[in-house]
């Protein structure tokens, strides 16, 4: 068996050359971050379309005088001598063979979410990092965010408490795109009932509850609501809709509710719903026995000491601005004017290039990659067995109560 790639630092240098694979709206997006982040030089990007494949060259051209090769295969890429880092950003079921190949070849591999869709998948991914010696690192923005980090603090300065319980999501309603231009994605609901996108709602509990570091994931019960949402839109909407609905079943339910166990006792509610009008949210809730806070709006509630027994209203988060990370204190200008989700996006690949660059430990490893993403799996499974509990894997392999660095 090869040994762990816990605590194992990248190599450090100057500069990491990169090759972005997947230049659509995500990877188009994430380039626009690198272009402006020191160190990171794109060296080459790969596309189906060339034609995006050589707009994206040309913004890398106009911003460091350099312009990008382009190809139209990932395999050019991935073999590739000047290569330290690949970026994968393509539709979901090509994210584990890339970058098992990317790993294969030499190279860390940063994927975009969900890294895995099957757990077969999700050991692909930590069994290649182990053997190759190569990291494997989720492109989890949702973790980088200013309230998740803020938060982060107050729970690792105990303001909240034993953590008990905490709540994740990913409320979005995409009946438009997926029904008029995103197939890929849409595929999806034909073949699965499940959390079809769980990583962004879960990274950032998981970095409170200090999953594979102190705490793991043990067992998952997944339920489904009935199937509705892009029907009712197929019918509504018909002059908008991209042909290939014509005929289409869609197997996943509208609303999918999981519960996950940890092995410290906690518990965490788990939902996904895109198909059905109601406001963006990821939930992001952390209740400990000294207070909550919960998000979509950010709002907490910390106990008087005092007079434990008086519970009065929420206030704003702000009131514990003192707790803001240091990440967001020094480059949070940089990181709103950069763009990206409010900033996160930047603030995720600067700490990952800058951790390549000083040979630091990975903020978040393969196994985190893994664990955050195998409740697509394992509600997939529950759901099947009509809510019956479901084992998560020890992609840790023991080493999950182990204290060990996470998001600094």
């Amino acid at each position: 068996m090869a040994e762990t790639m816990i605590n194992v630092p990248f190599e450090g240098r100057d500069r990491i050359r990169i090759g972005l694979i997947g230049a659509g709206n995500r990877g188009s997006s994430l380039l626009g971050n690198l272009l402006i982040i020191d160190g990171a030089e794109v060296r080459a990007v790969c596309d189906v379309s060339a034609e995006r494949a050589g707009a994206a060259a040309d913004r890398v051209a106009a911003a460091s005088g350099r312009r990008a090769d382009t190809v139209t295969d990932a395999t050019a890429v991935i073999e590739r001598d000047d290569i330290d880092l690949v970026i994968i950003a393509n539709p979901w079921e090509l994210h584990t063979p890339l970058a098992v190949a990317a790993m294969k070849a030499g190279k860390h591999a940063a994927v975009e979410v969900p890294a895995a869709l099957t757990l077969e998948e999700c050991w692909a991914l930590v069994d290649t990092s182990e053997q190759t010696r190569r990291h494997c690192v989720m492109l989890e923005n949702c973790n980088y965010g200013y309230n998740e980090l803020l938060v982060l603090n107050l729970v690792r300065d105990g303001v909240l408490g034993e953590l008990l319980h905490a709540e994740a999501a990913y409320l979005h309603d995409l009946r438009r795109p997926l029904m008029t231009r995103t197939a890929w994605r849409r595929k999806a609901h034909v073949k699965l009932d499940a959390n079809l996108y769980p990583t962004h709602g879960l990274g950032p509990v998981a970095a409170y509850l200090d999953v594979n570091r102190g705490d793991r994931f043990v067992r998952l019960t997944s339920m489904s609501s009935a199937s509705r949402g892009l029907d009712v839109w197929r019918d509504s909407h018909p002059d908008e809709l991209d042909p290939s609905t014509a005929g289409e079943v869609y197997r996943c339910g509208d609303i999918n509710t999981s519960i996950v166990a940890t092995e410290q006792g906690r518990t965490i509610l788990l939902q996904h719903q895109v198909v059905g009008p109601r406001p963006y949210s990821r939930r992001n809730e952390i209740v400990g026995t000294k207070g909550i806070f919960t998000d979509f709006p950010p709002r907490i509630f910390v106990e008087d000491p005092d007079d434990p027994a008086q519970v009065e209203e929420y206030v704003e988060l702000d009131t514990f601005r003192d707790y803001e990370h240091q990440l967001w204190t020094d480059e949070g200008a940089r990181a709103r004017e950069a763009g990206g989700h409010g900033g996160m996006d930047y603030l995720m690949l600067l700490q990952l290039i800058t951790t390549m660059r000083s040979g630091a430990v990975a903020e978040m490893d393969v196994y985190d990659a893994a664990a955050w993403s195998a409740p697509s799996a394992l509600s997939f499974a529950s759901v099947a067995a009509d809510g019956a509990p479901v084992d998560f894997p020890d992609f840790t392999r023991g080493r999950w109560a182990e204290a060990r660095p996470g998001i600094r």
